[in-house]
């Protein structure tokens, strides 16, 4: 199913923020703002979309921060309830997926409910402006392994944004597991 850009969607505005990062430094918005924009993705450690994907999500960053993006993640959940997703694991998750972007504790949640994260992996694209132009999924492969020929949407629509500062009108929503909000 595709679904249009809308009114209020393309009206959410990047959100500051200071949030640590598994590298242990302190991280605000002006640190992970690109020129040619940003990409803001609520993951986690254990859920089984996120591992689906993250190696093509480490590529997809890879590739869109040569055009001028800056790339984030943050992990939002309740990690009382859901240990897999501790800071520890969140350090270890990041070493062994190799990624190469800041990659964020929501310890507080306020970041995740600030941009309105529904679930992981939820992928916010903003524009040069802060203008939120992509809320889609990663690629059509979902959560299945990749093939080689999956459309890589992601990485066409933040290189697009790049470009023209706007996203593809249409986008396929992100499917995942719910963020584990506290009680």
């Amino acid at each position: 199913m595709t679904i249009q850009r809308t009114t209020t969607a393309s009206a959410v505005r990047l959100t500051p923020f200071s949030l640590k990062g598994t590298d242990g430094l302190l991280y605000g918005l002006g640190d992970v703002r690109g020129e040619n924009g940003t990409l803001l993705m609520f993951i986690c450690n254990h859920c089984p979309y996120v591992r689906a994907v993250i190696d093509r999500l480490v590529e997809d960053c890879r590739v869109v921060q040569e055009s001028g993006i800056r790339c984030a993640a943050i992990m939002p959940n309740d990690t009382v309830a859901y240990p897999a997703d501790s800071f520890e694991n969140m350090k270890l998750f990041a070493a062994e997926h190799r990624i190469a972007f800041p990659y964020l504790f929501d310890e507080t949640q306020d970041t995740a409910r600030a941009y309105g994260a529904v679930c992981t992996p939820d992928l916010f694209g903003f524009n040069s402006a802060g203008a939120l132009q992509y809320r889609g999924r990663v690629d059509s492969a979902g959560a299945k392994p990749a093939i080689g020929t999956e459309r890589r949407e992601l990485r066409e629509a933040m290189l697009l944004i790049a470009r023209t500062g706007t996203g593809p009108p249409e986008q396929i929503p992100s499917i995942g597991c719910s963020i584990k909000w506290r009680q």
